[in-house]
């Protein structure tokens, strides 16, 4: 297998470098069917003895309208990767046994997503849970003796036969009416319906799960939490958890979620944490003296930087290792001395990774410059392992050793597609935005770019709004697909964004149309005077979410773009209060209430500006999208098409915040490409 991997991998790099210097007829620009065949690769684990990782990729199926995700292994020390279930249904989120003998995991092949068990060799794999509401997040003990695992109860019932029971009855009606009786009845896209997510511990042999944490609480909560919200103890006696208990939530305003901890085998559930702010990602020392986790301070604040905390078991104390630093910490990875905790964390468009030493709190980077998620430490703690990808280029598995900081990868998934595509890799560059801040911002040149030649601009706008525009392969707002007609794309980070400090990130709270707008059309500025390839002439500008609320907004406030898309974005913000599910993100936003805060509402709501709708503008919004809700995208074209202005509406009544379905992506595609066509070309 080895010698084979090495004759593939010589081919690739010779076919590579051929293309590279003398060029390649057969290169093209990405289009859809080449962007839907792209295999997606993530959650890396290592194993116990460090020889293998096992990962997961899924395909979509543009003819099925679906996706399917299989388990795949490869070598730390490199090698051809092999693929471990070919299941027709959905298997992932793979974890390791203690002993490396089995790899437990998440699969649908059997209805209901449930723990299945298989050897790192291969062969038929066997179900370990039964639950009729099924699992998800498998955990192991230390022990390897359990599993925890998440699943979506009634609180109520004392068994899964009365759970199974609930639902079929719920099925079979003919009655489909909801009753509500608190705030938070729906969240993202689905509805609350009555259910609380729990965490179960199974034998992993299989057997009886027993709910640890009953109780008309969600386990981890349903918002602000993170991938991994509970821990078994070392010894396998303790599991730490976090869940929100204060009664604000009831009023959709709570983001106090903390960490509690309870025997593993059910009994007396004690709180651990009680700051009033978020706290989540409890991962306990390998020594068992400590818990590290993840802490906010500013309670009803979600975007709020993320210090690492560490709690002391034994005198109970907290301690802050990151309170000095201006960075959000991401991922939590202890070494297995319990010497040293990596972080990763958010850096100017990409990921860096960190670690801090105990014993002096001393900070050092490690890695930085690279877009990198989804890191695990080897148990000898000399390598680490993640998923790396760029603008140009989807993730792959790759593996740093920690002493001599080389940096290898493991996988090439995609290699016989991606050479075939003409992809430019991002270009950085940063100028002086409002009140003379340096704003950061990536430029995407086009396939076969020609310096001599003009090029029109599309100006991508990300949401959150603290979020970010980063160095990586986005499978909904790819840069690429926007570049593939012959546009320039450019992408600023304006302010409000994460990763440039946490005072740049607060900077848009109850200013959201002011320095972000600032920003853009100064960045616009900058883009046209630097770069001669860019047609003054031909601009667009195209967002989602807060993004699509910054478009609505650039419609009442500029006439410099051509056109505009605008896709879930925020129209009138006295009725998205109304209708959202998380009050506490317009609240702190926009300090209060539209009764209490009536001139912040009305001065940053698009909606008052109707009478300056001029730019023709694609407006997109899907049904189930609860965060946004699709009132808002039809009361923003209904305010076009009386301003009459040129615009078109693109509905989805089977999609939410985010287009996910293969064939409804193609139609976004197809419907924004021509879109910016018709007034780009």
């Amino acid at each position: 297998m080895r010698k084979t991997a090495i004759i593939v991998s010589t081919l690739l790099l010779l076919t590579f470098l051929s293309q590279v210097v003398y060029g390649s007829a057969e290169t093209k620009p990405i289009t859809f069917d080449d962007f839907i065949r792209i295999k997606r690769v993530s959650d890396p684990q290592v194993s116990p003895n460090g020889d293998l990782i096992t990962f997961v990729v899924t395909e979509m199926d543009k003819e099925n309208n679906a996706s399917n995700s299989d388990l795949w292994i490869v070598p730390v020390s490199g090698g051809e990767p092999w693929k471990l279930t070919s299941s027709p249904k959905a298997d992932f989120s793979p974890r390791w046994s203690p002993d490396g003998k089995r790899i437990a995991f998440i699969s649908t092949r059997g209805g209901a997503p449930q723990i299945w068990m298989i050897t790192p060799s291969g062969g038929e794999a066997w179900q370990v849970s039964n639950l009729s509401t099924g699992a998800s997040g498998v955990v192991w003990s230390p022990t390897g003796k359990h599993l925890a695992f998440v699943s979506s109860v009634y609180p109520d019932c004392p068994d899964d036969d009365c759970n199974r029971q609930r639902n079929e009855e719920k099925e079979k009606s003919a009655v489909k009416a909801k009753m509500f009786h608190q705030l938070l009845f729906r969240h993202w896209n689905s509805w609350q319906d009555g259910l609380r997510s729990h965490l179960f511990v199974i034998s992993s042999k299989g057997g009886q799960a027993v709910d640890v944490t009953p109780g008309d609480y969600d386990t981890p909560p349903i918002s602000l939490g993170s991938s991994q919200d509970y821990a078994f103890s070392p010894d396998g006696q303790e599991i730490c958890f976090v869940r929100n208990i204060d009664p604000e939530l009831k009023l959709s305003l709570g983001t106090n979620n903390d960490l509690f901890v309870t025997p593993s085998d059910r009994g007396t559930i004690r709180q651990v944490t009680l700051n009033r702010a978020n706290d989540n990602s409890p991962h306990y020392s390998p020594d068992g003296k400590y818990i590290a986790y993840r802490a906010m301070s500013r309670p009803g604040f979600e975007a709020d930087k993320y210090s690492l905390i560490l709690y002391d078991r034994k005198n109970q104390k907290t301690t802050s290792l990151t309170e000095n630093l201006d960075i959000s910490v991401d991922d939590i990875l202890w070494s297995q001395d319990s010497a040293h905790v990596y972080i990763t964390f958010e850096e100017k468009g990409r990921i860096s990774l960190g670690r801090i030493t105990l014993k002096n709190r001393k900070f050092e980077k490690i890695l930085e410059g690279h877009y990198l998620s989804s890191p695990c430490l080897s148990p000898n703690g000399k390598t680490m392992v993640f998923l790396k990808q760029a603008l140009h280029h989807p993730a792959d598995v790759f593996a740093l050793d920690l002493e001599s900081k080389k940096l290898s990868r493991l996988t090439a998934m995609n290699t016989d597609l991606l050479l075939n595509l003409e992809m430019n890799p991002a270009e950085e560059f940063w100028f002086e935005g409002a009140e003379g801040k340096r704003v950061h911002g990536f430029l995407v040149k086009p396939p076969f770019f020609d310096p001599s030649k003009k090029y029109p601009l599309v100006m991508l706008i990300h949401g959150g709004p603290q979020g970010a525009w980063s160095d990586n392969f986005h499978y909904r707002w790819n840069a690429q697909m926007f570049a593939s007609p012959g546009y320039v794309t450019a992408m600023i980070n304006f302010h409000g964004s994460t990763g440039y400090g946490q005072s740049f990130t607060d900077s848009i709270t109850g200013d959201w149309g002011g320095k972000p707008f600032v920003d853009i059309m100064k960045g616009l500025d900058h883009l046209l005077s630097r770069y001669d390839f860019i047609d003054n002439k031909r601009l667009a500008a195209a967002g989602a979410s807060y993004g699509g609320y910054m478009i609505n907004w650039l419609e009442g406030h500029t006439s410099r773009f051509n056109c505009l898309i605008s896709h879930a974005g925020v129209y009138d913000l006295r009725s998205m209060h109304g209708a959202t599910e998380e009050l506490w993100f317009p609240e702190w936003e926009f300090n209060g209430t539209p009764w209490t805060s009536r001139e912040m509402y009305e001065k940053w709501s698009p909606s008052y500006f109707v009478q300056n709708f001029k730019t023709p503008c694609l407006v997109i919004h899907g049904q189930y999208d609860f965060r946004v809700p699709v009132t808002q995208g039809f009361q923003f074209f209904t305010a076009l098409q009386r301003m009459k202005v040129p615009s078109k509406m693109l509905y989805f009544p089977d999609e939410f915040h985010f287009v996910q379905k293969p064939q409804n992506a193609e139609l976004w595609w197809k419907t924004v490409h021509d879109w910016l066509a018709e007034y780009l070309k």
